[in-house]
Order: C-alpha cells, then sequence, then structure tokens
C-alpha cells in the first residue's frame, strides 16, 4: 500500500479514538491529523497531531490551511461529525413533536458541516495518491428504504447529507479522480449517541467502537475506485439511496 497521512474530523467520538488508534498501528500511515471541539490530554501516538476547530467556516478553512504542506499525500479521510439527541433534544416520534430549532440544529451539525469539509479538503487530496473519504452517514437516510417514519430531523439531516455526497463525487470525479467518496453506514455501536436506543438493539448488533473502525478502515482499503459514490454499510453492503 502506498504510505499516506489519515485526516479524521470530528475525532472525538470513540469510534473515532479506535480508528486512530488503528492508524497508529499501520506501518503504512505516516501519521494521524485528527480534528475535534478540544484536544485530548494523553492516550495518542506523538504523531497523531489534533487540531482544535469549532467548526465554523473560517476554522475549518484554517485547519485546511495548516494542512496545505501535506497536500496530495493525505490518503484515508474520515468525517465523523454527528448529532442524534442532547439533553434537551430527543428524536421525534410524532408531528407535534418537530420544531425549526431542531431542524436547524440538526442539520447544522450533521449536513452543512460535513459538506463544508467536503467542500474545503479538496486541494489536500486531489492529484496525489488514492484518496478514501468516509463521511458517516446512516442507514435511516435512506429514501428508498423508510418504512417506519419518526425521527424526522435526524432522518432528513442524513438524506440531505447522502444528497450532497452523491452531488459532490460527481464533481470530484471530473477534479480529483484519485478520491472516491463513500456515505458509511456504521450500525449501532456502543457510544454515548446510541445509549437511549439500545435496549431495543438486537442481540448481536450492538457493536464496539473497536469492530466498527477495523470494518470502515476494511472497506477503505479495498473499496472500489471508481468515482461514484458508495453508500455502504458496517458489513459493506450497498444501501439503497
Amino acid at each position: 500500500m502506498t504510505p499516506f497521512y489519515a485526516l479524521v474530523i470530528g475525532a472525538s467520538s470513540k469510534i473515532c479514538h479506535a480508528a486512530i488508534k488503528q492508524f497508529e498501528q499501520d506501518e503504512d500511515c505516516l501519521g494521524v491529523f485528527a480534528v475535534s471541539r478540544t484536544s485530548p490530554s494523553e492516550g495518542f501516538a506523538t504523531d497523531t497531531h489534533w487540531f482544535e476547530c469549532d467548526y465554523s467556516e473560517t476554522a475549518i478553512q484554517q485547519v485546511c490551511n495548516g494542512l496545505m504542506p501535506f497536500a496530495g499525500k493525505i490518503g484515508k479521510v474520515l468525517i465523523c461529525n454527528g448529532i442524534l439527541h442532547e439533553n434537551s433534544m430527543m428524536p421525534e416520534r410524532k408531528l407535534e413533536d418537530v420544531n425549526a430549532a431542531q431542524l436547524e440544529h440538526t442539520f447544522q451539525v450533521n449536513t452543512v458541516i460535513p459538506m463544508l469539509w467536503l467542500s474545503h479538503i479538496l486541494p489536500l487530496i486531489k492529484g496525489g495518491i488514492p484518496a478514501q473519504v468516509s463521511v458517516f452517514s446512516a442507514r435511516i437516510g435512506s429514501i428508498s428504504d423508510n418504512r417506519t417514519g419518526g425521527w424526522y430531523s435526524y432522518r432528513a439531516s442524513k438524506a440531505a447529507l447522502n444528497m450532497l455526497i452523491q452531488t459532490c463525487s460527481i464533481e470530484y470525479a471530473r477534479r480529483a479522480k484519485n478520491v472516491k467518496l463513500i456515505a458509511f453506514h456504521p450500525g449501532t455501536t456502543d457510544t454515548p449517541l446510541s445509549k437511549p436506543f439500545q435496549r431495543s438493539v438486537p442481540e448481536g448488533k450492538l457493536f464496539t467502537p473497536e469492530f466498527v473502525a477495523t470494518q470502515l478502515l476494511s472497506i477503505m482499503n479495498t473499496v472500489d475506485m471508481d468515482n461514484k459514490a458508495a453508500y455502504l454499510d458496517w458489513n459493506n453492503q450497498i444501501i439503497t439511496w
């Protein structure tokens, strides 16, 4: 495999921590650039470099500017920003639960921020080594697979994200033929994001962050570099858009 640098965005999550650890153990990985709102005080190798970012467009551009000396050498990108619930916000179960503030906040985190990264990282990854960009989506974002309804803001934000990934892949195919975009569904993982909903998860379907990270990096290493966006689950199975 061609030596590469990895860029992990939204790096404070448990899945990202697991992925960073695996990158650190990969002999082909020259180093990791991790982006999060705050940097951890310890627990990571010295060749993992943290960037603090509030995810405003200005801050995103500043991070990308700082990485320009590594342009063309970044071969793995994980964009993991996402929100499902907060202390004062839970997925909407019925129409009466829908409100503008939750819709706007969910779209900002799940859709707008990942798209800003897809826009600004283009100069970092085009024209160099083969690069895979995995954006954390969700099966619930599939319009054709929507059979249960509910979860309005989360479902719609992921569907919108999928459309942006698809649209972005068309332009990337012209301007960055070495890049593959992946909308990735990690499955239900034992993280704070899924904690309130784990009781309904079938036995054997609640995954560890380490398992999901292993599956994702395996997919990225073997995916077909065909300039088309892929919508894949943790088991490398195609999800219908």
